[in-house]
């Protein structure tokens, strides 16, 4: 299969969720609801390649009547709703060249029954969408719904009044406390305003004409999207790690707060227990903050100072220690050993 062809085969699987929804999750040559269904092309990829990315040739088929077709696609075209049947549209022999990808045979040694395994839809609702989707793409890779392709979904996350968060004064990624609810009730209004006028927009370039690349790209960060995520247990607890931290951003951590409560606690406990264990409730210590905390364990506050002036923790701005990051963790894991912090009085 050429790297075009490929590609196109990609996006089909992309869309196929949105493609199914469109069609109730009925075949729409049967118009029976199946488990089994298949996002077919009305024009075959082979016949004309200019519409293998079109939303508007995709359709709905089960199992049974996608195999039934396979081999006479072009009968159906027209009953599928597809244009009038074309001259040039003659199946072609595939002609290998050097572009194109191989596929190698192996011997397959042994087969083993592995049982089933359950899959799970997520779909986040409420003042937690937000960043969700960016949480994850730039974790690991993912299959996510293209407003290159496809129309936008028409819905975006809104902000309650009273869940506008104030930027954080130590940390420039983080937010702290809430604004009030009367001052956030402004914002909100304002916030949807502002969808609304995106969204109109957007629609008018549509109806217009405008290829969908470009129509979208004024659409607020909030728009919501879907995305298909394939990742085996490693990756998963290696994500969560990193977004259950306290200092990844709210939106994110409430979605891998439910991932790891609520699937991975209960699809593998141990797993999950010991990654409570051993991970996330675990004290790490960077070798500067094992020597600090030894010496405050001896009683020897004076050396600890010492060790941590040594690593750059101490320095002093208008005779006022300056804001240190490294030296801020470290205060949080004496208290949390019940240990003083050396420097205070």
């Amino acid at each position: 299969m050429s790297s075009r062809r490929s590609g196109i085969a990609r996006w089909a699987t992309q869309v196929a969720h949105s493609v199914h929804a469109r069609n109730g999750w009925t075949c729409q040559l049967c118009h029976s609801r199946a488990n089994e269904l298949h996002c077919h092309h009305i024009v075959p990829v082979w016949a004309d390649e200019s519409l293998g990315t079109r939303f508007e040739n995709l359709t709905t088929l089960c199992g049974d009547c996608h195999r039934s077709i396979t081999g006479r696609e072009l009968e159906y075209v027209e009953r599928l709703g597809g244009p009038p049947n074309k001259t040039e549209w003659k199946p072609r022999p595939r002609v290998a060249w050097n572009k194109l990808l191989v596929a190698k045979l192996v011997r397959i040694e042994d087969f083993e029954y592995v049982g089933e395994r359950e899959t799970y839809d997520l779909e986040v609702e409420g003042p937690f969408h937000n960043f969700v989707a960016n949480g994850i793409v730039t974790h690991n890779s993912v299959n996510e719904y293209s407003t290159r392709y496809s129309v936008a979904i028409d819905s975006a996350q809104r902000t309650p009044a009273d869940q506008w968060r104030l930027q954080s004064k130590g940390n420039k990624q983080g937010s702290e406390e809430r604004l009030d609810a009367i001052s956030g009730a402004r914002f909100s209004e304002k916030e949807a305003e502002l969808h609304a006028a995106a969204r109109k927009s957007y629609e008018e370039r549509l109806a217009a004409g405008i290829s969908r690349e470009q129509a979208r790209k004024d659409l607020p960060l909030s728009t919501y999207t879907e995305a298909y995520w394939k990742t085996n247990l490693h990756n998963l607890l290696h994500f969560l790690r990193l977004r259950m931290d306290p200092h990844a951003q709210e939106e994110i951590r409430a979605y891998a707060d439910i991932v790891g409560r609520e699937i991975v606690g209960r699809w593998c406990p141990i797993t999950w227990e010991a990654f409570l264990d051993y991970s996330m409730n675990a004290l790490a210590l960077s070798a500067t903050e094992w020597k600090v905390i030894a010496a405050v364990a001896a009683s020897d506050k004076a050396a600890a100072v010492d060790i941590a002036k040594a690593a750059g923790m101490m320095n002093l701005v208008e005779g006022k220690l300056a804001k240190n990051r490294e030296r801020d963790e470290l205060e949080a894991k004496l208290r949390q050993l019940n240990l003083p912090v050396p420097w205070e009085t």
